[in-house]
């Protein structure tokens, strides 16, 4: 999977637009990277900006992105209605896919030290990234803002995390950390009553609400059902109606499913009812499949279903299209980076013409990854077709897990085959270099031990993952729905083609590597790999053969 983080930083500027583009340029030349969101508050005097992309990019983008703000900003002369201390205020960096908080934390602190050091701006980290359990607070770091500072970096407790505790005066000073995933989640209700959406709101939102104790006349605080989660009530005079407004802080505690499920409750309580909901701004891809799989389970229907169908699930369980448009490629974070394959994106006959043209890809190893791809399709189907039948209620839990993973296989597979004939056309390219110097012989040399090395980890990637699909043809020969066993006998048998074909284009490619050392590794466990895979496919043959009455 892709390491793709976000990350958002409030710049201390909202009025004057100028200067914001010129902070949102420089995050714009940095490869890799996909600004999101510019979002300026006049009375705030306050940027808040989202991109997102490789953590080595989204680091590199922010740096520069600080490093403008501070050519630019006069903290001396800011004045706005938030709370702030810097020219970049707070800079946060959060997990979206492949990568976890730990990692988020390492590129907050990485990018902090280079902050302190070359641009002389004391910085502090906060949230995960904080080294004690106060300054995990950013209203502990930040208190007295910007004009406290002179005073503040005397005292040790408000040591910086990294740089001199010099007073900056034009840049202040700068937060930087890692979060989870702030989730802006809006519902509907029936009615235009405010007061009946913050009651409901009150009851869900982790702070609960005041009530006055009967017995001793003293206020007392009664939390709120749901975890990690913020919330109060408005009227949207656009929508006619009122909404309960949530941001869920950790989407891995409190889904987004068991907020609408206690708003559909509570509702029911004051005597409304809930018609659907929104999402402002995007958000991952796993908090929508989680709402995807938990309908289909709270349905007694199994969850091993294809990813689209998942989101398609959960974008009609919450209602997401009741008062603006939902458009899955634009609101996932994910899939504002996806490239669809051009030949995965292709029919079956125009694969099949494009594979008999006299271009040498796409070739084997884009076959041997379609191979895997039909396989775990296969495993995931047989899965599908067993879970839920009274006969084998016994390995229910396991079909679903066998499915769920057959989905999210026959998802990497699909991708590889594109990355097999691209990996071969940067081959290519690197032959097509100059070679009239030395030093152009040299470079063009480097690229293409680079790309042929690239070439070889994918079909070894595919061979990796093909013992995974092997496994799961076996488990549904053994105990899946035994109407479909010729299917899980066939996807043992596409499995060992994808192993055996991707250990032919891993073998081959060796042969032009000069790297002695990833040749021999390679080579060795590629070859016990593909044996493995083969006798976990031997024994599904004989399963097949036994059950099936072939001599």
């Amino acid at each position: 999977m892709k390491k793709i983080v976000e990350c958002v930083p409030n710049f201390s500027e909202g009025r004057d637009l100028a200067v914001i583009e010129q902070i949102t340029d420089e995050i714009k030349k940095v490869t890799d990277v996909i600004l999101l969101d510019v979002d300026p508050g006049k009375d705030t005097n306050r940027t808040v900006v989202t991109f997102a992309g490789s953590p080595e990019a989204a680091s590199e983008a922010a740096f520069l992105a600080i490093k403008k703000a501070g050519e630019l900003i006069d903290m001396s002369k800011h004045s706005g209605a938030h709370a702030r201390m810097g020219a970049t205020d707070v800079c946060p960096f959060v997990p979206v896919s492949g990568i976890t908080m730990e990692e988020c934390a390492e590129v907050a602190k990485k990018l902090a030290q280079r902050v302190a050091e070359e641009l002389n701006i004391p910085t502090y980290l906060y949230e995960e990234a904080a080294a004690t359990e106060e300054r995990r607070s950013l209203a502990y770091i930040r208190q007295g803002e910007y004009e406290a500072l002179p005073e503040k970096l005397k005292k040790p407790e408000f040591k910086p995390d990294f740089g001199q505790a010099v007073f900056n005066k034009q840049s202040g000073a700068t937060v930087i950390g890692a979060r989870e995933f702030l989730i802006a989640y809006n519902i509907n209700l029936n009615t235009k009553d405010v007061k009946i959406a913050n009651k409901i709101a009150k009851r869900i939102r982790e702070k609960g609400r005041t009530v006055k104790n009967k017995e001793t006349g003293e206020r007392e605080q009664i939390p709120g059902s749901l975890k990690a989660v913020r919330g109060v009530g408005w009227y949207i005079d656009e929508y006619q109606m009122a909404q309960l407004s949530f941001n869920l802080l950790n989407y891995k505690i409190t889904p987004l499913y068991r907020v609408f499920e206690e708003a559909e409750k509570f509702a029911n309580q004051f005597g409304v009812r809930v018609t659907g909901s929104e999402l402002v701004g995007l958000i991952p891809l796993e908090a929508l499949l989680q709402v995807g799989r938990h309908s289909l389970e709270k349905a007694g229907s199994s969850a091993g279903v294809s990813e689209s169908e998942l989101v398609r699930i959960a974008v009609q369980t919450l209602g997401l299209t009741e008062v603006s448009e939902f458009n899955p490629e634009h609101k996932i974070v994910e899939y504002r980076f996806r490239k669809k394959g051009r030949l995965a994106s292709m029919n079956t006959y125009e694969f099949a013409d494009e594979l008999a043209s006299d271009s040498p890809a796409p070739g084997g190893g884009s076959v041997a990854a379609l191979n895997g791809t039909l396989s775990a399709g296969l495993s995931a189907m047989v899965g599908n077709l067993t879970y839920g039948k009274k006969k084998y209620k016994d390995v229910r839990e396991e079909m679903m897990a066998t499915s769920v993973k057959g989905q999210q296989l026959k998802d990497f597979f699909t991708e590889a085959i594109d990355k097999d004939t691209e990996a071969f056309n940067k081959i290519m390219d690197g032959f097509s270099m100059p070679k009239s110097t030395d030093e152009e012989k040299a470079l063009r040399n480097q690229a293409i031990q680079d790309a042929t090395k690239e070439a070889t980890l994918i079909p070894f990637s595919v061979l990796e993952k093909t013992k995974d699909c092997a496994e799961m043809a076996l488990v549904m020969a053994e105990k899946g729905n035994q109407n479909s066993l010729s299917d899980s006998g066939v996807a043992g048998l596409t499995a060992a083609a994808a192993a055996e074909g991707a250990l032919y284009n891993v073998m081959i490619n060796l042969e032009d590597i000069e790297d002695q050392d990833f040749k021999a590794k390679l080579s060795k466990d590629a070859v016990a790999l593909n044996r493995e895979v083969q006798e976990i496919v031997a024994r599904i043959k004989k399963i097949m053969h036994e059950k099936l009455g072939i001599a």
